[in-house]
């Protein structure tokens, strides 16, 4: 995965998004009670079937309602796919205690 801070296509939310997209990660995914859920599938997973394989952190320059993280997921069954979350107040608790019980996330720091 890139570096933001070294790839301009990562630079923005949207633009990150893209960028992964192109990479094969095709899936949306969001939290609720049942567990990390694929929009388009609706497979629910749980914490030990998913994958960080990494995260980006976006902070608004002038709001801080735009502080948001971008997370790149694997899931058990070969799915790939991106869960975007805010942080600090107005984060969802529900993907805060879903990612808590994730075992496996990593973050990339070199580009590759």
């Amino acid at each position: 995965m890139e570096n933001p801070q070294e790839n301009p296509e990562m630079k923005t939310l949207v633009s990150s998004i893209n960028s992964l997209v192109k990479k094969g990660y095709t899936e949306d995914y969001q939290v609720n009670d049942a567990g990390l859920a694929s929009i388009k599938s609706g497979i629910v997973y749980q914490p030990e079937q998913v994958k960080v394989v990494d995260f980006y952190r976006f902070e608004g320059t002038s709001d801080p309602g735009d502080e948001s993280i971008l997370y790149a997921i694997e899931t058990s069954d070969g799915g790939k796919g991106t869960l975007v979350d805010s942080f600090g107040p107005s984060a969802d608790t529900k993907v805060s205690v879903f990612m808590q019980k994730v075992e496996e996330i990593s973050k990339k720091h070199d580009g590759k």
